[in-house]
């Protein structure tokens, strides 16, 4: 059973939803990936929403543009953490997804990252699901640290050879 839900409006939110699925490979997380569109299909994204628990979803993580509406109507549906990453779209830029998404009514949270934040959106799963696995707790622990690490050879990069060695 997956632990994951990865749901996308469109196929165009594919790179941005990647990036979230990527995290989840790294750290071992199970997850099913899912195109589907409440506006264009609602009575596929009502079966998704509803089966999601019994599919073993711990979290879903939702992408969506412009209206935005498939995390808030995840949250209403699912009764544990959504987590939503608004697009970046060419009217808007992306603030109207922003906006849709942290809007939502008292009752109906959605967690939400920065446009087009799909890395942090696995992220956050992840570490919702570390509040009850020691071992992916770990595991997150050592990404931390390999963040740091990239950081601080940066660093050295920069001292040793100045700044045009990152132009």
């Amino acid at each position: 059973m997956a632990q994951v839900g990865i749901v996308m409006g469109s196929d165009s939110d594919m790179p941005v939803m990647a990036k979230a699925a990527e995290i989840l490979d790294k750290l071992g997380i199970s997850y099913e990936m899912h195109i589907i569109s409440a506006h264009r299909e609602p009575e596929e994204f009502f079966t998704y929403a509803k089966e999601a628990e019994s599919r073993g979803y711990k979290v879903i993580i939702a992408g969506a543009g412009k209206a935005a509406h498939l995390p808030g109507m995840c949250a209403a549906i699912f009764p544990m953490p959504v987590i939503g990453i608004p697009m970046k779209t060419s009217d808007l830029g992306g603030v109207d997804s922003l906006y849709s998404i942290v809007q939502m009514p008292s009752g109906i949270p959605v967690a939400t990252v920065a446009i087009n934040g799909g890395a942090n959106a696995g992220i956050l799963a992840a570490k919702i699901l570390a509040t009850g696995d020691e071992a992916l707790l770990s595991k997150l622990k050592e990404y931390s640290e390999e963040l740091k690490n990239q950081v601080m050879d940066k660093d050295e990069k920069l001292q040793q050879e100045g700044y045009k060695a990152f132009l």
